[in-house]
């Protein structure tokens, strides 16, 4: 009887004890994925919502099966600042390596938001060997340190377009406009970030020379600068058709404002970071039509002729209560999640060689288009997203609309003056 008595005790301890700690109790241990980047900046926040987003998906489909058993992804951030003016490099660093120390993430996604930050922290990734899937900086010099020791860099890849491909973007654009308009002047004006500095010089260099488009002026500004009259009094005094502008500052919305009070007579046609979400409409005051501007990579903004671009847009949209607001990083980060789980699952493993060796044969038709690496661990580029990741160009209407122009594959309209500028 006594014996009786106390395996119920025990049998109502358990049970009592199940019901006040729940099944997650007894849950898996959950995958941790750290995104470590400047998140007090557009990019960088609305990347780690994609995340989010990508990590509540899988979750809710019961999470990755690795070793026998399904176990939920856990993302954890880490805000390194390293987009704000006056930031050090080796500060910023400091707040990646305490993320993994302290987190353990088995991999991390976004990264470091600018290039020269990235570049610094490949010795990092190294040193505790952790893939790490980058959606925001840009600069092509990671892949040639991936090229030049691929066993020490293996673990760095990058899923946004980086420089080379974002300037062949840039140079099919440039091409239409000089066929379908006769331009054949161009002002260049961009932000003194690595990137920006990158992609000015690429085209001032390589790309309008062989389209034969003559660089008639070039400006470089600091971040944080917010008048740019003086530069588009230049453009407009020597008869640029073509204001190649390449930012990813806020106060860089202000070149459209002065653009249209001045009545340039040359048409925007780069990148500005906060014209390029549904939201700058309103935020602008209606005054930015006509202005062409670049979307990195697709999904960041809806396709009509591209399904599973329009879905992501849609689902987030809906999961945060507005469109992604920036052209850069949200829709990569998205797919590096998925291209994470992939791995992990094919790997049937958390070792990061063997996560990285699964990385490697990536081949997915993503929110971008196909995703597949190359040789420097680069997402390859293109304009069918059939066979490539895209990126794309729209122009603002003048009811408020973003109307994808470039490339021709995804083309929903045609490029329209603004009426202050004439075909050549």
């Amino acid at each position: 009887m006594k014996r009786r008595i106390f395996l119920l005790g025990i049998v109502l301890l358990v049970g009592f004890a199940w019901l006040v700690a729940g099944p997650a109790a007894y849950a898996a241990e959950p995958i941790v994925i750290g995104v470590p980047t400047s998140l007090g900046f557009l990019e960088g926040k609305e990347s780690h919502k994609a995340v989010q987003m990508a990590v509540s998906e899988i979750n809710a489909n019961g999470g990755v099966m690795v070793g026998g058993e399904k176990r939920p992804f856990k993302v954890v951030a880490a805000d390194l600042r390293d987009a704000a003016a006056g930031v050090p490099v080796p500060e910023a660093l400091l707040g990646l390596e305490k993320l993994i120390l302290e987190q353990k993430p088995i991999a991390i996604v976004v990264g470091p938001f600018r290039s020269e930050a990235l570049l610094a922290g490949m010795d990092i990734f190294a040193k505790y060997k952790m893939p790490m899937l980058g959606t925001v900086a840009m600069s092509p010099a990671t892949e040639a340190k991936i090229k030049k020791d691929p066993e020490k860099y293996k673990y760095v890849f990058r899923v946004s377009l980086n420089v080379i491909y974002w300037v062949k973007l840039l140079a099919g654009t440039n091409a239409t406009l000089k066929q379908e308009f006769g331009f054949d002047k161009v002002y260049i004006m961009n932000q003194d970030v690595a990137w920006a500095r990158g992609t000015a010089g690429g085209m001032e260099k390589k790309v309008y020379p062989g389209l034969k488009m003559e660089v008639v002026g070039h400006d470089q500004f600091p971040t944080g600068f917010s008048d740019f009259s003086s530069a588009l009094m230049k453009a407009k005094g020597k008869g640029a058709g073509v204001l190649f502008t390449c930012f990813d500052m806020p106060e860089s919305g202000v070149l459209v404002k002065q653009w249209k009070s001045l009545r340039v007579p040359g048409l925007i046609a780069g990148f500005i970071s906060p014209m390029a979400g549904e939201a700058a409409w309103d935020t602008f005051d209606g005054k930015i039509g006509g202005l062409m501007n670049a979307i990195f990579e697709l999904g960041n903004i809806p396709s009509q002729k591209y399904a599973p671009a329009r879905n992501f847009y849609n689902k987030y949209k809906k999961t945060y209560g507005k469109g992604i607001q920036s052209g850069h990083g949200p829709a990569p980060s998205y797919e590096s999640v998925y291209i994470l789980k992939e791995a992990i699952e094919r790997a049937n493993s958390l070792d990061p060689d063997a996560i990285v060796a699964e990385i490697e044969k990536t081949d997915r038709k993503g929110v971008m288009g196909r995703i597949r690496f190359d040789e420097g661990h680069q997402v390859v580029y293109g304009t069918d997203p059939a066979e490539t990741a895209v990126g794309a160009f729209f122009q603002w209407t003048d009811d408020g609309k973003r109307k994808i122009v470039y490339p021709k594959s995804l083309a929903e309209g045609e490029i329209v003056l603004p009426s202050w500028v004439k075909k050549r």
